[in-house]
Order: C-alpha cells, then structure tokens, then sequence
C-alpha cells in the first residue's frame, strides 16, 4: 500500500508530497535539528565521504530540499552540483540558503522529479539523495532514471531512514517516531500530517537489503550499505 500524507485527499503521492514539503518548508531545517538532535549533520559527512575516492565533478542532488546535502558535497571539491526537487517551497529556501554563502557558482537548483529527470543519458558522475528515496512514488522508476543519467562507472550514495533492529532500541524508537515527532512536528510547522506520515513512510520503506536488492535489479552493481547511530538511517552507495 502506498503511504501518503493527506490520507483524505484523492491526489497522487508524488503531488501530496510536494504539497507537505511546500507547506513546512519556512520550519525543515529547524525540525531536522531539533528532531535529530543535530546527529542528520553527522549523517550526511558520513554518506559524502564515501565519495571521496571517486573524486565526481558533477554531481546530481535528488530529492535536494533545502540544499544541506549538496552544500556538504562541496567538501569533494566537484566542478558543479546540480540539486533538483518537486517542492518549489523547499527549492526557494535553498536558493536564499546558497547565495547567502555565495555558492551561486557552485551550486545550481532547480524543479525536477526524480522518475522524469531533464538531464541526457550518462550525465553526472555522481548522483546523491539525502532521506528523498522513500518519498519516491514509484521507487524503482526513480532508481531507474538515476541510473540512466549516471556515467557508466558513476556513482550513487543513498543517505535515507531505516529501522534499529536491537529489541531495546528499537522500542524506544518506536514511541518516538509514534508520539513524540508527530508531537513537536505538529507544534512547530502546524502541519499534522506531515510528522505522522514521516514514521508511517520509513516503516513502509523496504530498507537494508531489501533496498539494495532494488538497486542491483534497476542496474547497480558493487552495492553496499552502512548502518548509522543504531540502525536509525543506512547509507547505500551502488556503481553503475
């Protein structure tokens, strides 16, 4: 079953997720911090450095949001990074966020989704998705496209949820994820559903090797995944 923010309304997945994220957009960052402790920060240095040994110059930001992810790939000195999102509201804020660090040069953000990218085949010699995988409508297509405009021989690094495992922890992450973000989600961007649906579409995300086994089927090969802070969220990374 397809999970969806708006349980009532009737429109697709892929346009209920660019309505949530337009509609929290002015508090994610906030959220993302307060939620997480400030650990996501650590999350994604620890996903671009498995980039490190390829050394990309262009890199492809899926699924970009508010630019944190594609901002941290700089650290792999690339000639360019393009980020691409379906939520205009998130892009804005991304684009106020790079060119007050003057990184207008570097980094360039535009509308995009992830099933129909705008980019020829064998584009980019990386392409990079920070917690956006799971809020793909149809996860192999989007995988497939991601394939298609990577270089034969490029590279995908996957930062995204998944589930502790250990029976203590992963009760405890349970009644978190259950009651408490949806608590101080709803309290800070007004917005419900969205902080129901963020634990309800991490529960239903085939995590693990259930995801690396999509990978291999759209294309990848060499894939690996690393767990991050007991099992909360994995890195992937998949050769083309």
């Amino acid at each position: 079953m397809t999970v969806v923010p708006y349980k009532d309304q009737s429109a697709s997945k892929k346009e209920q997720v660019a309505q949530m994220f337009n509609t929290i957009s002015p508090k994610y960052d906030l959220l993302n911090r307060v939620l997480s402790m400030g650990i996501d920060i650590s999350w994604r240095k620890q996903a671009i450095k498995m980039l490190v040994k390829e050394q990309p110059k262009l890199v492809l930001d899926v699924a970009t949001g508010t630019a944190d992810f594609a901002i941290e790939a700089l650290s792999l000195r690339p000639d360019k990074i393009i980020g691409v999102d379906i939520s205009e509201g998130m892009l804005n804020l991304g684009k106020e966020k790079i060119l007050k660090m003057k990184l207008t040069d570097k980094i360039e953000l535009q509308m995009g989704d992830s099933e129909r990218l705008l980019f020829a085949d064998e584009t980019f010699d990386a392409v990079i998705v920070s917690f956006g995988v799971r809020n793909f409508e149809n996860l192999e297509k989007g995988l497939q496209d991601i394939c298609r405009v990577l270089k034969k021989g490029g590279t995908l690094v996957v930062l995204e949820f998944s589930q502790p495992q250990g029976f203590i922890f992963s009760r405890l992450y349970h009644f978190y994820s259950k009651y408490i973000l949806p608590t101080i989600g709803r309290l800070v961007s007004k917005d419900t559903a969205a902080y129901t649906y963020l634990p309800e579409s991490v529960k239903a995300f085939p995590f693990g090797e259930q995801f690396l086994a999509v990978m291999r089927k759209v294309g990848f090969s060499q894939t690996e995944a690393k767990e991050l802070t007991f099992g909360i969220s994995s890195i992937y990374k998949g050769k083309k």
